[in-house]
C-alpha cells in the first residue's frame, strides 16, 4: 500500500530508527505509523515486542520495520548502520530504555518521544521516575512531548527548557466529513480504548449505567479489549443492561464506527493528546470528556466539546445527559471541533515542525 501523502517539502537524507515496544495498534502506535508515511526522512521502526499483526499492518503501509527481540539483537542491528549515523526515535518506556543505552554506546543522536504516562503502581511510578532522569542526561539531544501537561513533568524534574519541544498528535486530511446517523430510536454512546485502570471504564459505567437507567433510548457501546473486560461485563449484566451497553471488542477500523455514535466519551484517568479525541473531531461526533492530560489544549468546554472534572463520573453524567438533550448545542460542539482539528492537529502540518526538529537535531550532534 502506497503511503497517502508524502512530504511536505523537500525530501530528507536523514536515517531515522524508531524504537517500539508494543502490545498492538493503540494510539500511540496509530501516531507512528502516520507520523513515518507524513514526515520526510527515511523511517525505520524497530520493535523490540510486537504482535506480528501489527510488523505486518506496518509493512502493509509501506513502512521499513523489523522484530529486534534482544538487546544483542537490536545493538548488531545499529552497529551495521552506525556508518548512517541514523536518528534514534523512542516510544514508550522500554524503547526509552534501550534506546538510551543504544546512542550512549554508539554515540548516536537520540529524541524521546513522550506519549504519556501511567503512574498508577509502584513500578509505573518507578518508570515515570527513571524516564524523566534518563532525559535530563546528555545523551538525550531532544524530548517531544504530544500534550503540555507532559512537558510539564518534565520541567519539573529539571529536564532542560532547550530539550523540550511539544508537538500534539494530528491526523491527516480527508476527503469530506463522515455523514451522521439520524437515528430517532436510540442515542448511542461510545467509549474507544482498551478496557484497562488507566483509561477508566469503569467510571465509565459509573457514568452509564444510571443514564442508561433513566433514559431508555439511551444506549452504549465499549469498543475495546483489556484485563477488566470481565468485570465490567459483570456489572453490566447486574444492572439488567447486557443490550444496552455491549462490548464488542477491540476494533480494527474506527471508519465504520463514526456513523453510528452519537458522542464519543473519554473517561480516561491519564492521558496524552487522545489519536480517538482527534479522530471523533474529524468525523463531526461530539466529545464528552474528562479534562486531563492534553484533552484541555484540544477541548473548550462548550466550545468543542464537553468537559468534566477528572475521576468524577457524576459529572460527567451530567455533561453525557446535557449533550443528549440539547440536540443544537451537539451540531455546534461538533461543527467547532471539526474546525480545530482542522486548524491546529493537521498531521501535514505538524509533520513539518518535527522535520525541523530532526534536522536540527541531526546537524547539532555532527562531530
Amino acid at each position: 500500500m502506497n503511503a497517502p501523502f508524502g512530504p511536505t517539502h523537500h525530501s530528507s537524507p536523514l536515517s531515522i530508527i524508531h524504537l517500539l515496544d508494543s502490545g498492538g495498534f493503540y494510539g500511540a502506535e496509530r501516531m507512528l505509523l502516520d507520523h513515518c508515511l507524513a514526515t520526510p526522512g527515511q523511517h525505520q521502526v524497530l520493535f523490540l515486542a510486537a504482535p506480528p499483526t501489527l510488523i505486518t499492518r506496518f509493512r502493509q503501509a509501506g513502512v521499513d520495520c523489523r522484530h529486534c527481540a534482544s538487546w544483542p539483537e537490536l545493538l548488531q542491528h545499529l552497529r551495521q548502520r552506525r556508518d548512517e549515523r541514523p536518528l534514534l526515535n523512542t516510544h514508550n518506556f522500554k524503547g526509552l530504555l534501550f534506546g538510551w543505552a543504544a546512542a550512549t554506546l554508539l554515540r548516536l543522536p537520540l529524541v524521546i518521544t513522550q506519549h504519556g504516562f501511567t503512574p498508577r503502581s509502584p513500578k509505573q511510578r518507578f518508570y515515570t521516575w527513571l524516564s524523566l532522569q534518563l532525559c535530563r542526561t546528555a545523551s538525550v539531544k531532544r524530548v517531544v512531548c504530544v500534550a503540555e501537561s507532559i512537558a510539564a513533568l518534565h520541567r519539573q524534574a529539571s529536564v532542560r527548557a532547550e530539550k523540550l519541544d511539544v508537538i500534539p498528535n494530528g491526523l491527516p486530511a480527508v476527503n469530506a466529513p463522515l455523514a451522521h446517523r439520524d437515528d430517532g430510536q436510540r442515542w448511542r454512546v461510545g467509549y474507544v480504548g482498551r478496557l484497562s485502570s488507566e483509561k477508566g471504564p469503569d467510571l465509565f459505567l459509573d457514568a452509564m449505567i444510571p443514564l442508561c437507567q433513566r433514559h431508555a433510548s439511551l444506549h452504549a457501546v465499549m469498543l475495546g479489549d483489556g484485563p477488566e473486560r470481565q468485570a465490567l461485563l459483570k456489572r453490566i449484566t447486574e444492572a439488567g443492561l447486557p443490550t444496552r451497553i455491549e462490548l464488542p471488542g477491540y476494533q480494527t477500523d474506527m471508519n465504520a464506527w463514526w456513523s453510528r455514535l452519537d458522542a464519543l466519551v473519554i473517561s480516561s484517568r491519564t492521558e496524552g493528546t487522545p489519536m480517538i479525541l482527534l479522530e471523533a473531531m474529524q468525523a463531526g461526533v461530539p466529545v464528552v470528556a474528562f479534562g486531563v492530560g492534553g484533552i484541555p489544549d484540544v477541548l473548550q468546554d462548550r466550545h468543542n466539546g464537553l468537559l468534566a472534572t477528572p475521576a468524577d463520573s457524576a459529572e460527567l453524567a451530567q455533561q453525557i445527559e446535557t449533550l443528549f438533550s440539547e440536540p443544537p448545542l451537539a451540531r455546534i460542539l461538533a461543527d467547532n471541533a471539526r474546525r480545530t482539528q482542522r486548524d491546529r492537529y493537521d498531521l501535514r502540518t505538524l509533520a513539518e515542525r518535527w522535520s525541523q526538529l530532526y534536522i536540527r537535531t541531526a546537524r547539532e550532534a555532527r562531530p
